[in-house]
């Protein structure tokens, strides 16, 4: 993670999302970009939650982990999106954990400043309850995804989020064969069921495995296969 001080930036991205009301005055000035590289965690569930985050550019991943160690995919997420919003609200530790999948960037603050210069302003705390209620409306699509779909839907959902540009059809490093166990746990599978899931894939043309990497060899069939139902 690569903290930027560059108030112009930070303007940019306010005015393209149409957020200069909603984080104005003294909040301003309290603004910094963060980039984060692909793989590279933004915040992990249990630890202590510091900053408000703004996804403007890239995609990042959401996971949930039992006490088990057991790992649900939860959904992906493209601008605009906050992380770190309920924290805030509730005062709690993260609550799922976030991660890149694409080269991220986004505006973040800290929660204090939050907190001093944003209490009871009318424009910020409709943003974040608009936020807030879509997101429960998401997590219990979610869940319902990966109780009522089969495995052979909720893999080429995985596949089309996780190849995050539609101008290269490699899955980005995200499935390779060392992965595949997380892979499994992430879209609630066993890693016997995935590698038979993942064969017929390769039978159906659907994806190759090259070098290790698996490689998307038809788009269209896997948003076919995926139907509406894609994590995002």
């Amino acid at each position: 993670m690569k903290e930027h001080h560059d108030l112009e930036q930070v303007r940019h991205y306010l005015r393209a999302f149409q957020m200069d009301s909603v984080f104005s005055g003294q909040i301003q000035s309290h603004l910094s970009l963060y980039s984060f590289e692909q793989g590279e965690k933004v915040c992990t569930q249990g630890e202590a939650a510091t900053h408000l985050y703004v996804l403007v550019k890239g995609k990042l991943k959401i996971y949930t982990t039992s006490a088990e160690g057991r790992t649900l995919i939860l959904s992906f997420k493209t601008p605009l999106e906050l992380i770190g919003d309920i924290e805030y609200v509730r005062g709690t530790d993260i609550v799922n954990t976030v991660e890149a999948v694409s080269p991220v960037l986004m505006l973040g603050i800290q929660h204090r400043w939050l907190r001093k210069y944003g209490e009871g302003d009318p424009q910020l705390l409709q943003f974040l309850l608009d936020h807030i209620t879509k997101k429960f409306y998401a997590k219990s699509s979610s869940m319902s995804f990966n109780l009522l779909y089969p495995v052979e839907v909720r893999l080429a959902s995985y596949l089309l989020s996780v190849s995050f540009d539609d101008t290269d059809a490699k899955v980005n490093g995200q499935l390779h064969a060392a992965d595949m166990v997380d892979v499994a746990h992430l879209i609630g599978t066993s890693y016997r069921h995935l590698n038979r899931v993942l064969r017929q894939f390769v039978a159906d043309g659907l994806v190759e495995r090259q070098q290790g990497a698996i490689v998307i060899t038809d788009r269209d069939g896997l948003r076919a296969l995926a139907g509406q139902n894609v994590y995002e």
